[in-house]
């Protein structure tokens, strides 16, 4: 059964459109953007354009050629003796050939041009999935980033106010400096893991505009992934396939066999038909005398035949030529092998990934329950003697440590999920149903061109495609989410006596 992400990022997003405001960007219109406008995979598509025309290269070689020859003479010196040789003359010759065997080179070549054409669409493809594995992460960076961030926000205001209300109960002799000296180095550690994680999520953001070409609105959380394999053998199957880099590495070493036989071309006699029409006129320019009247003053001639070129020595540069192509043929059949290689690995290593942070997931969703339970039995048995500051900023932490812990493992497991799909060669536009408009099929262009003769043919005048990014803003880390109420809670419960108030709002 094929794989696909179509009908779940279809159902995805109808269901975000629904539930979500219609600011909110989905990972569907990120990856439609890139698609779009991003310039690597432009460039590409343009670097397959070139590509394409190869195969007209190479079958030009076996086409009619036409050549129109003419010019203009005159003697400024010339010998009183010389009556035959005109002072001036005009003349004009057309040339018309035809090559009818050359050994197998144009057939070869046109082979190899044509087998490189399917090997730069499959590159293509790579290109396009390699792209949208990196939106993917970049997508899912910024989610996780974000996190972070408004967990350590959320983390730095009730240490800020732990350490408010620890310094008012120092100043009543209620704790000791230690405690003071506790607060405040928790409190500056925060700050600075805060501002890391702000520095982070400004590089993600970043990022993302520079695959996707615009600033990332409130991101909403990605559909699930389908079509993931239930064991690494199936999906190396499935990538042995249809990865494109595989394929692009197996048509070049096919090309790179018919390149053998252009080269063999080289040492085979090549036969050719043509015409060739002459015109002359002297211009009335013939000098009176005995032959004046015998020479005509103007003229024309034609003849046509068959020419035969048989190699007989060339300094051994044929032989060098096959030579150097079967090492080539050689090396791109080890390339061929190599891509394999890496394909059976890749495939291998984001199914491991993929099921590692699975397991993570589990993990740190128990850990993150049985610390929020713990932080809040400290905070309890606090109330009553039973703990000290010490130890609920301790189970604090380890509860935000678990909670970081949770949504980079969720990113892992999004980003390792979606790397194996696209080494699977099921990561492009239409497998995801990216169908915001037509997309580029690079056929289109190689039926376009690929038997045009004409020699004064031409596309309009290049312009960009992708878009330039360097008018967009530059990134901030504000985030606007509270991912736990109990972050919020303060540390020491303790200050709150019956009236309501605290020791820090006491005169």
């Amino acid at each position: 059964m094929p794989l696909t992400l179509r009908p779940v990022l279809l159902a995805g997003v109808a269901l975000a459109l629904i539930a979500s405001p219609a600011s909110a960007e989905t990972l569907r219109e990120a990856l439609l953007k890139a698609y779009q406008t991003n310039p690597t995979l432009n460039a590409e598509r343009a670097s397959q354009r070139a590509n394409d025309e190869n195969v007209p290269i190479a079958r030009s070689r076996g086409m009619p050629q036409l050549n129109v020859n003419g010019g203009y003479s005159e003697s400024v010196l010339s010998a009183t003796n010389n009556f035959v040789s005109p002072p001036r003359s005009v003349n004009a010759q057309a040339q018309a050939s035809l090559p009818i065997f050359s050994g197998g080179a144009v057939r070869n070549a046109v082979a190899a041009a044509k087998t490189r054409v399917e090997a730069g669409r499959a590159g293509l493809r790579g290109t396009e999935a390699d792209l949208f594995s990196a939106v993917v992460a970049a997508y899912m960076d910024v989610i996780r980033d974000e996190a972070i961030v408004s967990l350590n926000q959320q983390n730095v205001r009730v240490l800020d106010v732990n350490l408010q209300a620890t310094q008012d109960r120092f100043q009543v002799g209620d704790l000791t400096r230690t405690d003071v000296a506790q607060s405040e180095a928790r409190l500056a550690l925060a700050r600075s893991d805060l501002q890391s994680a702000e520095a982070n999520l400004i590089g993600s953001r970043e990022n993302y505009i520079r695959l996707v070409g615009t600033p990332p609105g409130d991101l909403e959380p990605p559909p699930a992934l389908t079509g993931l394999p239930g064991a690494p053998e199936a999906a190396v199957d499935v990538a042995l396939e249809n990865n494109p880099t595989l394929i692009a590495a197996r048509k070049a070493s096919r090309a790179a066999d018919y390149d053998i036989g252009t080269a063999r071309a080289g040492r085979l006699p090549t036969i050719s038909v043509g015409a060739t029409t002459n015109y002359y006129n002297y211009l009335g320019s013939l000098r009176a005398g005995d032959s004046a009247g015998t020479v005509q003053q103007s003229g024309t001639s034609a003849d046509a035949g068959v020419s035969i070129s048989i190699p007989l020595f060339q300094g051994g540069r044929p032989a060098a030529e096959v030579r150097q192509a079967q090492a080539r043929r050689s090396q791109a059949i080890e390339q061929a092998l190599d891509a394999e290689r890496s394909v059976v690995s890749q495939t291998r290593s984001a199914y491991a990934i993929w099921q590692s942070a699975q397991q993570v997931i589990q993990s740190s969703e128990k850990a993150v329950s049985a610390n929020r339970l713990s932080l809040e039995g400290v905070r309890a048995e606090n109330s009553v003697g039973n703990r000290t500051i010490l130890d609920i900023l301790n189970a604090e932490q380890e509860l935000l440590n678990a909670q970081v812990t949770l949504v980079t493992a969720r990113r892992d497991a999004y980003v390792a999920g979606f790397a194996l799909i696209a080494a699977m060669g099921k990561a492009e536009a239409r497998d995801l149903g990216l169908d915001g408009g037509v997309l580029y099929d690079p056929v289109t262009n190689y039926e376009r061109v690929h038997d045009r003769i004409w020699d004064w043919d031409s596309d309009p005048a290049p312009r960009a495609v992708g878009t330039s990014t360097a008018e967009t803003p530059a990134q901030g880390a504000e985030v606007h989410q509270a991912l736990d109420p109990i972050l919020d809670t303060p540390v020491d419960r303790s200050l709150a006596n019956p009236a309501g108030d605290t020791l820090s709002d006491r005169p």
